[in-house]
């Protein structure tokens, strides 16, 4: 007999089959085989990333070299990204020599050090174009390019993420950001060379006409940010929630901080204004009648940091549980 989502010990990380799969399928109508490297960071499961491959998306973008290690041993090593900078790659060396391909971003001298020293043998330049975390200044990817070179690495081009532009409500605007920041990783990479231009997000995937390849991840299980844009994705994840007390104009339920990502924001309860979120608690007022023990789904605002809190995934058919896959690239 299948477990029942009522059985779970709660908070619980709950996917919906359904809204997963047509989530796959929008995306790889629009954004079919290389042209889109989803980023496991997003759910950091690897039995999710098989489902993304099977949709034909077999290039991976990831965030951490943890990420790496589990994308290859699970034989979804063809060409990973690392697009994050990274110092110490010595754990990358044993991944390379497996036969796995690894592309890791560099920004400086420091990096492109690091990266031959790990015996990663690929890089993309990693350009700023409007965020301002890392990335270098598109003037700088023409000198870092080459040495690189010098360095005995391969240069498969440039990266550059407008993650400032991603997530603005307004599609007009979102758009002028994209294009504004896509020229800018156009003028490096006239400098940089390399068959490779990767940018982009969930909140871009469509708008970016520039980029080579795309690495959004969090249209896949989508949040609440990102639901606000009206995008063709379903919010396929929530966090269900058990109710253990009732007030005369609120209620709580066991979902607090320690469960969800809050660097966006609230989460959302159904049928309910969330007012505030503790550490083991999410205090909510209910639109209409609610007693202890009901379950309540609560939508996360950011998926990413949200999957990271769990280790499991309960995916469903509606109320009933169809399979369980660990968070197993967690961690560092």
């Amino acid at each position: 007999m299948k477990k029942q989502l009522s059985e779970l010990t709660t908070p619980a990380l709950v996917v919906q089959w359904s809204d997963l799969m047509q989530n796959l399928s929008a995306m790889a109508a629009v954004r079919p085989r290389d042209r889109l490297r989803p980023h496991v960071k997003a759910h950091k499961c690897t039995a999710l990333a098989c489902l993304q491959a099977e949709a034909g998306h077999r290039t991976f973008t990831c965030a951490t070299v943890r990420e790496v290690e589990g994308m290859a041993g699970v034989g979804l090593g063809a060409d990973l990204l690392l697009a994050n900078e990274v110092m110490d790659c010595r754990r990358l060396r044993s991944v390379c020599e497996a036969g796995a391909r690894v592309t890791l971003a560099v920004d400086s001298p420091e990096t492109i050090a690091a990266a031959a020293r790990g015996g990663v043998q690929e890089v993309l330049i990693d350009v700023d174009v409007g965020l301002r975390r890392c990335g270098c200044a598109p003037a700088e990817a023409g000198e870092l390019a080459a040495a690189a070179r010098a360095a005995g690495l391969d240069v498969r081009g440039v990266m550059g993420y407008e993650g400032h532009a991603v997530g603005v409500a307004d599609r007009a605007d979102r758009a002028l950001l994209v294009n504004a920041a896509m020229k800018e990783l156009l003028e490096a990479h006239r400098d940089v060379g390399g068959e490779v231009v990767s940018a982009g997000g969930t909140g871009s995937y469509d708008l970016n006409k520039v980029a080579t390849e795309i690495q959004a991840g969090s249209y896949v299980l989508m949040d609440t940010a990102y639901a606000k844009l009206d995008l063709p994705f379903r919010q396929a994840a929530y966090i269900l929630a058990t109710v253990i007390s009732t007030q005369r104009d609120y209620a709580v339920a066991n979902c607090g901080l320690k469960a969800l990502g809050m660097d966006k924001g609230l989460p959302d309860v159904e049928d309910a204004e969330v007012l505030r979120c503790a550490d083991e608690h999410l205090k909510f007022r209910p639109y209409g009648s609610v007693r202890v023990g009901d379950s309540v789904r609560v939508w996360p605002a950011h998926i990413d940091p949200t999957v990271a809190y769990h280790t499991t995934i309960w995916v469903a058919d509606d109320d009933s549980v169809r399979a369980i896959w660990p968070v197993d690239l967690r961690g560092w």
